[in-house]
This record gives structure tokens, C-alpha cells and sequence, in this order.
């Protein structure tokens, strides 16, 4: 059976990511199941929050927020006969992936959160690249020449 940990944060970005996972692994498997390890991994919420929800209130809150979205993810995934775990990511992602694969002897973990824009994602593991795309970057001379023309329109 293989086993793979699929972090996720959107539930429609996640389908598009796994469609062609599910469309690959099964014929490969010639009828083995596939056993999907789903991490939601919440929004963080701001620091000002604390004064005016409580800890617990923000777990169950983070708790109905991954019900929801294993809710609209893991039908698609059990429709094809696979067998799904669920699990709220808290703390460093790289620590618990090392201790998903070594619980789950896996070797594929998918990261199929949705990138945000001017908000670098936490890496999944110690090993994965960090992501270039999504950021800006602007050479030192344009940001001179801006500059210049900011003053010069004074």
C-alpha cells in the first residue's frame, strides 16, 4: 500500500493538486489502495487576537476549520477506495513530517498549500527547496531609477 502525507490549507487548491496524484497512483497500483495521510495546517491568526479569544477558543476553532476542509476533501479521496487518516498540524511542519514518515514509512509527501502572495509558506521538510516564485524581485538599479523619478516629480 502506499502511503502519502499531503499537507494542505485550501480544499479546491488541494483537488487540483491531488487529481492527477489519484490518476497516476491508481493505475500503478493495478487495484492496491492508497493510504492518504491529510495535514490541515489552519491560518495563523494574529498576536492581538490573544486579548479577546481564549486558547481554547481558538483550538476549537482550528478544529472546525480542518472538519470543514477534511470534510470537502476526504469524500473525493474514499470514493476511489483508498483509506484516509486526518491530522491538525501544531508546531514546526519539518518535525512533523520527519515523524509522519517515520510512523508511516513513507517516502511521498505533497505539499498542496496554496501559495499566498507576499507570505513565504513554511517548509514542509528540513530538505525542500525554499519557493522563488511569487516573489518580487527588483534589481538595485530600477529601484535607483524610482527613486530618482519620485524626487524629480517634487
Amino acid at each position: 500500500m502506499e502511503k502519502i502525507i499531503v499537507y494542505l490549507d485550501d480544499p479546491a487548491y488541494a483537488q487540483q493538486q491531488l487529481a492527477p496524484m489519484k490518476t497516476s497512483a491508481a493505475p500503478a497500483q493495478a487495484g492496491q489502495a492508497t493510504h492518504w495521510v491529510l495535514v490541515a495546517c489552519a491560518p495563523r491568526m494574529t498576536h492581538r487576537i490573544s486579548k479577546w479569544v481564549s486558547h481554547s477558543a481558538r483550538e476549537n476553532w482550528r478544529a472546525k476549520w480542518a472538519e470543514k476542509l477534511f470534510g470537502q476533501v476526504v469524500p473525493a479521496l474514499q470514493a476511489n477506495g483508498d483509506t484516509v487518516t486526518t491530522l491538525l498540524a501544531k508546531g514546526p511542519l519539518p518535525e512533523l513530517t520527519r515523524k509522519l514518515t517515520t510512523e508511516h514509512a513513507t517516502a511521498r509527501v505533497l505539499d498542496a498549500r496554496r501559495p499566498k502572495f507576499g507570505q513565504d509558506l513554511q517548509p514542509v521538510s528540513a530538505d525542500q527547496p525554499a519557493p522563488t516564485e511569487g516573489r518580487w524581485t527588483v534589481p538595485g538599479a530600477v529601484v535607483g531609477m524610482g527613486a530618482v523619478l519620485v524626487l524629480a516629480a517634487e
